[in-house]
Order: C-alpha cells, then structure tokens, then sequence
C-alpha cells in the first residue's frame, strides 16, 4: 500500500535565538536601509546584510509576481542562481514555491529541500536547490491589503538549521518589507511597460531618431517615479519607523497605540495604488479614450474645487487607433491637465475632443489660471517638453500659448488621419 509523502521537518538544535528586542531592533534598521534604494537588487542586497544577524543565511531572495501575468522573477543577495539570472520570468506553474505564490500557503519550513516531496514535482524549476545544495529553507508570502504579490525566503546550507521561531522572524520581515517591495514593484512595472511601448512605436514607424527621444523620455518617467516615492511612499514610511521606535521605547504597546501606526501604512498602501493608477491608464483598454479621460478629471481634480468639462465630438476616431498612439495622446492630455493644475491655479479646465473634417483628431485643453509666469517654473518647463516630444514622436502638430484675453493657457494638438498600418486600435 502506498503512503503520502510527509513533509521534511527541521531537526531541533541548539542554536540560540535572539529576543524579541534584539530582533524588533534589527527590523528597525531594515527599513533605514532600504531608504534611497529605489531598485530591487540593491533594496534585497540591504535587507540581507542587515537581516543575517537575527535570521542567519547562505542566500536570501524576493520573487515578486508579475502584476498581471502568471510569471514571477527574483533578486537574490549572497548566491546568485538560475532564479534570478533566467532570461525570462518564471511561470509560477513551475516555481517550487508556487504554493505560495497562488495563496495556497502562507508560509514553508523545510529541513532538506533536496528531499522534500513538496519541492520536487513535475515541471519544477528546482535546479537551483541541488545545484547551490540549499537545504534548509524558509518561505513567506509577501502580502499586502490581502493580496500575494511574491514571497521572501531563506535558505542555508546545513540540513535541519531552521525552526519555528525563524519562521516568525522571517513573518515580521516579509511583512516590513512588502510594501516598501510593492513600490517597488510598482515602478519596475511602469518602467517596463513604457519600454514596451517605446519599442513597438519604434517598431512600427521605423525611427532610429524617435527611439533615442522615447529612451530620454523614459529616463525623466523614471526619475519622476523614482521621486514620487521618495516624496510620498519613503516619507511616510520614515514616520512610520520613527512611530515604531516611540513605541519600542516606550511602555505603551496596546492595540491603541499601534492604531495609528496601521493608518499610516494603509495611508501608504493607498498612494502606492496612485502610483500604479498613473503607471498605466487600463481605462482606455476597457471602455475608450473618452471614458479614460474622464476618469482621470474626475480622480485628478477631486477636492480641488477646479470645474471641469469634457465635450467629445471625436465619433470615437481615438479609439481606432493603436494602443501606442491612444497612450501618447492619454498622456499628453494627461500632462496639460496636470501642468494647469500645479503651475496654474485655475478655476476651471475644459478639454474638447473633435474629429476633423478629413478625419483627424484634434485635442484641446483650456484653462482659466494664470497663464505662463515670466519666469516658468523647471518642472512645468520639464512637462511641456514631454508634451512637445510624445507629440513630435507620433506626428502630431502641437501649440501651447496664453489665451487672447491673457488669462489662461490653451494646448491643442493635432493628429492627421490614420493611415493602414495606425487603425485596429482593438
């Protein structure tokens, strides 16, 4: 008769555990170091030199999934395995971890990866477990607001090394680490997708000189990125730490007291998500470019007390077009609203839509505020040249100037009609 496998458990030794203040310390300095590290192989290679103390290990990673797609990729700190050096994310089918990654588990303790059944199976990519001898494993899922974006995990050498209580060491850093990782990853996802979206615009018009232009502007996409979470997401998350540090000195450590502590994270979390929002506009793959400008006036100008109109007599003519070009001018409108909002002080905006006569596109963006300064500020400077060079790269006609009355600024642009190879935009 045959038996289920058992899981491998860790033997028990004599290792002496850290306290609980030794460790709460070292969690503390994680997260000053990972402040200024805006990519994830410097953030985990920080996380390791600070962690090996109180959870000693011969390699350490985060895999973080993919959002949208059903691959992960990892970066890893001491050894450097197939896991991170593969030429394509990983499909989490094959990952020995993929219990994890799909929320089956929350955490895994092994005493021999070699041997243990829960790592070996069909299709696995496990190699790297025999090849770099990683015995001893700990995984813990990386989660935040309830959803699994990856796992943290540990590994040593020796057989039976880890127990219970570095899984609960290991608990308190994933969950330190997972919004900082979630960041993170969100800037990663917005870089890559704005490279994807170079390359096929590249691709489709065959411009050599409009690629090196998309590369300059993906680097300025990048260093606004880089400085959004550093002016909301690290800020708030050096609060958060200096909270921490209040409440480990101190005597109060009740539910109470860590209240606000949790608020502020979720406050955090929240801002993440208006990163990513920005990141891509999936509106305009699920209900057309008017409805994804309107949704973006709407969240952009909540609370501000700017009126608004949007006025579409475009007869849908963006929406056949490419996904490149509806996300250029996404983006173009997206910036004149934003530089009206920030440089302007208006009192209302009106953005018109409209189908030429020879079937082109025109885009226009009004504003009441108080037009250009003498003496323009760098980043609206910075901001009517991305404007200039999205509008240049997919061969549009783009004006910028004050109103007849002198009171406000209109952007227009202008898209000629499409030809063969622009159309099918879904």
């Amino acid at each position: 008769m045959s038996m289920a496998p058992v899981p491998v458990r860790p033997a028990r030794n004599a290792r002496a555990f850290p306290s609980p203040e030794a460790v709460f310390g070292h969690l503390l300095r994680i997260s000053r170091a990972l402040a200024g590290h805006l990519d994830l192989q410097s953030a985990i290679q920080a996380v390791s030199e600070e962690l090996d103390d109180v959870l000693p290990h011969d390699h350490l990673d985060v895999c973080l999934l993919r959002t949208g797609e059903n691959v992960h990729v990892a970066y890893e700190a001491g050894l450097h395995t197939d896991w991170s050096l593969a030429e394509h994310p990983i499909p989490v089918s094959g990952s020995p971890i993929r219990s994890i990654l799909l929320g089956e588990a929350r955490e895994l303790l092994t005493g021999d990866a070699t041997t243990d059944p829960r790592f070996r199976f069909e299709g696995a990519f496990n190699h790297p477990i025999f090849d770099q001898n990683l015995r001893s494993r700990i995984h813990v899922a990386l989660v935040v607001r309830g959803e699994v974006i990856g796992a943290f995990s540990c590994s040593k050498h020796d057989a039976g090394f880890y127990r219970d209580e570095d899984v609960t060491i290991a608990g308190h850093a994933a969950e330190m680490l997972a919004p900082y990782f979630y960041a993170l990853r969100a800037s990663q996802d917005a870089k890559r997708l704005a490279i994807e979206e170079a390359e096929g615009r590249a691709r489709e018009e065959g411009l050599r000189e409009g690629a090196l232009r998309l590369t300059e502007e993906l680097e300025r996409e990048r260093q606004r990125i880089g400085m959004d979470l550093h002016d909301q997401t690290l800020a708030d998350l050096t609060r958060v730490v200096r909270r921490l540090e209040g409440l480990r000195d101190g005597e109060d450590r009740t539910s109470e007291a860590l209240a606000p502590v949790i608020g502020s994270l979720h406050r955090c979390i929240g801002e993440l998500r208006e990163i990513i929002d920005d990141a891509r506009p999936n509106i305009l793959e699920l209900f057309g470019f008017a409805e994804g400008v309107e949704d973006f006036l709407v969240r952009a100008l909540a609370d501000t007390g700017i009126v608004w109109n949007l006025s579409d007599r475009s007869e849908g003519a963006v929406d056949a077009l490419g996904p490149s070009l509806r996300v250029a001018l996404f983006r173009i409108v997206q910036e004149a609203v934003n530089n009206a909002v920030h440089h302007a002080s208006p009192a209302r905006i009106d953005v018109d839509l409209e189908r030429s006569s020879e079937g082109g596109i025109q885009i226009a963006v009004r504003d009441d505020g108080v037009g250009f300064a003498p003496i323009p500020q760098r980043r609206r400077i910075g901001g009517i040249r991305n404007m200039q060079t999205r509008a240049r790269l997919i061969s549009a006609s783009f004006f910028l100037d004050r109103l007849a009355d002198g009171r406000g600024t209109l952007m227009s642009l202008s898209l000629g009609a499409p030809t063969s190879g622009e159309g099918e935009g879904r």
